[in-house]
């Protein structure tokens, strides 16, 4: 081990990947460690405006030659130092403790336990007196040397992550936990000597990179370094508006800048703000803004603004019309408001007076999204860092299955999953006696079970206003359309899944597909499949749910299903019996001012001013010809897909299908069935298998097998819903569809009468 005399060096403070928040680790760059004559897992100094120490480990493979060094959020907080801000580190001898005092670092938490599961949960981790340390769970440690991973091992005891406060250590200084350290733990939080909070950090926001970046240079650096916008003769930013769908992070983040920048933080919940008596709202509003300038630099954060800022020519209330001019004025009137930041929050930006949203109140807008998978991967990890998780949990598996989730959903989901292990744990437990057995909290360990279990009681928050559905239904199950497959997992699947190569050829991917064709063959089907494939959320909306007999309604609902849809995009968005929503415009059909009006809100949403990025559009219909020919276009319904009655081996392919789950005998020849069932559909064959058992079950209830008998008395019952006329007649449809398509009709007039087939 190196002595405390090593050279100081300096490094750039980056932030830690999630998976390493409260592990007590720093990745230096290596030859760093080989200046300070130091070894994977030795103890260094990290001295910022105070010091806290960590184990040294190697650098992440991208940060190769890069003299940085990678910190969590509780370690930047111990140290007083931010993100970009330069460290000194250096060697120091850490010596066994004799005794380490620890309280809970949160208000509001009493905690009692074991002083053995702190040993044993920071067993060779290094501390010292005034820092915050976590409580962090059972994590992967692969890429560690040896040494370290056996530190890092330690099982966890609780089924959250918990943050304490080293209040004390024996002997002072530099110390770390062995087999002889006394550990206490008082039960209440301690008011600490210097007051900088880590609640809250960037570590504990996943899945918002590029949101923290811009948050980041909109308030941070007004804050901490105003003298940049002072040499540059430019007033620094006054506010940011974040807005999104609930529960994506957005208070959180607010009070993540909060922490990282050091800056005092000022809540104003919007309906908390109003008062019943004349004036007495704008007083409290001024009151928050002069602490927030006293305390400077602090942020000002107003959550849900909405509230107390709606626009003024919509409200008739004069208080909520004069408590708007007072924000208006504190935001940007003759008085300076120097390093005081305004955040505020919302998920109805459309709602907020126009005046607020200038540069010089809210100088940027920033939209907090519904996460990614990459984001969820992320999220989930920081919600299952304090907890035992089974072997089998697979968090990047959770993440794809749990697309339209926002953060907010992801917590419940981790929650639930704990609480279906503490179920499990329920009946081997002796409530009487107050307290749990070690050993029995030494085998809780939430599994994948318990993670599926949970999905079924956690929906998307973000979809809850739509009918919406993860589909359950995969290629595998979906037969005899092998035409209409291919051509959507070409036009559908690959640009959701790899958008980077349209790019690349410089080409857009379609935005819409129908699908049309006789009753029975499967659209629905191929709409789901496609959507479960392309791991995308699926919206399916009937022309029912759309319509409405209030003026203007029908096409503010469709406006918001695209909306919404662009939120939680990947999307897809199905649309049944299409032909009742879109007829053409000028055939009397419907109501007709409710129909165009429909049709053209449609158009516009398809290929109007704002783009539809990962929204695809599938409609399905029976009768194409009877749907407004300007949707036909390119740019709207790019694709017209025809899905026929399946072929000879289609029809086979379905029977299988179908008859997956059935026991059926030997002497059952699903070719031969095939051959039988010309002109069947997806529906029809699926209905032959029913009757098939019907017949069976009619016999004998007791019955253990389906055999060719039942299947030929199905037969005798059954039809094929399509007759050579109707297939016929969809072929011509088909040929006039493309030429249509190309050419528009005439205003005023339907397509042309068909002439009768011979």
């Amino acid at each position: 081990m190196a002595d405390v005399e090593t050279p100081i060096r300096k490094l750039q403070v980056a932030n830690a990947r999630p998976e390493d928040s409260g592990r007590g680790l720093a990745h230096v760059p290596r030859a760093m460690l080989a200046a300070l004559g130091l070894g994977e897992g030795d103890v260094i100094e990290i001295v910022g405006k105070s010091s806290t120490p960590a184990r040294a480990v190697a650098p992440y493979a991208e940060d190769e030659g890069l003299d940085i060094i990678r910190i969590d959020g509780l370690q930047r907080a111990n140290a007083g130092v931010g993100s970009g801000d330069f460290v000194e580190i250096r060697a120091v001898e850490s010596k066994a403790a004799t005794r380490v005092i620890f309280a809970p670092a949160q208000q509001n938490l009493r905690l009692q336990g074991s002083s053995n599961a702190l040993k044993r949960t920071f067993f060779g981790r290094p501390l010292t007196q005034g820092d915050v340390v976590a409580t962090a769970g059972q994590q992967r440690v692969d890429n560690m040397p040896p040494g370290v991973q056996n530190m890092l091992r330690a099982p966890a005891y609780a089924l959250q992550e918990i943050r304490l406060a080293v209040i004390a250590t024996v002997p002072k200084g530099v110390v770390h936990v062995d087999e002889t350290t006394e550990i206490e733990l008082r039960p209440e939080y301690e008011e600490p000597k210097e007051a900088r909070r880590a609640d809250v950090t960037y570590d504990d926001i996943g899945g918002m990179g590029p949101t923290i970046d811009q948050l980041r240079e909109m308030v941070e650096l007004p804050l901490r370094y105003p003298e940049l916008f002072q040499r540059l003769g430019v007033d620094p930013p006054k506010g940011v508006l974040l807005h999104g769908p609930p529960g994506t992070g957005k208070t959180r983040l607010a009070r993540a800048v909060a922490n990282e920048s050091a800056a005092e933080f000022f809540l104003i919940n919007g309906p908390e703000i109003m008062g019943s008596a004349y004036g007495e709202s704008e007083s409290k509003l001024r009151q928050v803004f002069e602490e927030a300038a006293k305390a400077a630099p602090s942020i000002v954060f107003i959550d849900e603004i909405d509230s107390i800022a709606p626009k003024r020519g919509q409200v008739s209330g004069e208080a909520e019309k004069r408590l708007v001019a007072q924000l208006l004025t504190l935001m940007d009137g003759l008085e300076a408001r120097a390093n005081v930041v305004v955040i505020a929050a919302t998920n109805r930006p459309e709602a907020i007076d126009e005046a607020l949203r200038r540069p010089g109140r809210f100088d940027r807008e920033i939209v907090v999204g519904v996460p990614d998978e990459r984001g969820r991967r992320e999220i989930l990890g920081i919600h299952t860092r304090g907890m035992p998780l089974g072997d089998k949990v697979d968090l990047d598996e959770l993440s794809r299955t749990t697309y339209g989730f926002v953060g907010a959903d992801l917590a419940a989901l981790a929650r639930e999953a704990a609480i279906e292990a503490v179920r499990k744990l329920m009946p081997r437990l002796n409530l009487s006696e107050g307290t749990i057995p070690p050993e029995v909290l030494d085998t809780l360990a939430v599994t994948r079970e318990d993670f599926v279990d949970a999905l079924k009681r956690v929906q998307p928050s973000a979809m809850r206003e739509v009918m919406v559905e993860a589909p359950r239904v995969r290629w595998d199950d979906v037969g005899g359309l092998d035409d209409a497959q291919m051509r959507l997992k070409e036009g559908v699947e690959l640009p959701l899944k790899d958008p980077d190569a349209f790019r690349r050829l410089g080409i857009r991917p379609a935005k819409g597909f129908l699908l049309y064709g006789p009753p029975g063959t499967g659209k629905t089907l191929l709409a789901k499949a496609v959507a479960r494939e392309a791991q995308a959320n699926f919206i399916a909306t009937k022309s029912s749910d759309l319509l409405s007999k209030w003026y203007g309604e029908s096409e503010q609902q469709i406006a918001k299903l695209f909306a919404r849809a662009r939120q939680v995009a990947p999307c897809v968005i199905f649309i049944d019996e299409l032909d009742s929503l879109v007829p053409t415009r000028g055939s009397g059909m419907g109501e007709p001012q409710v129909t165009e009006r429909v049709v053209n809100t449609i158009l516009a949403e398809m290929d109007g001013l704002e783009e539809l990025q990962s929204v695809v559009v599938i409609g399905a219909t029976n009768r194409p010809n009877l749907i407004d020919p300007a949707l036909l276009r390119p740019g709207r319904f790019d694709e017209l897909i025809y899905v026929g009655v399946p072929s000879r081996d289609g029809r086979a392919r379905i029977l299988a299908i179908q008859t997956a789950k059935m026991p059926i005998a030997e002497d059952v020849d699903l070719d031969v069935l095939a051959g039988r069932t010309d002109r069947f559909t997806g529906a029809d064959l699926e209905d032959l298998v029913r009757r098939a058992g019907l017949v069976a079950l009619r016999e004998s209830l007791e019955v253990r097998e389906v055999t060719m008998a039942h299947f030929e008395t199905a037969l005798g019952d059954s039809r094929a819903s399509v007759t050579p006329e109707l297939e016929r007649e969809y072929e011509t449809m088909k040929a006039r569809l493309k030429q249509d398509a190309t050419s528009l009709q005439p205003i005023g007039f339907a397509f042309p009468p068909r002439a009768k087939e011979g």
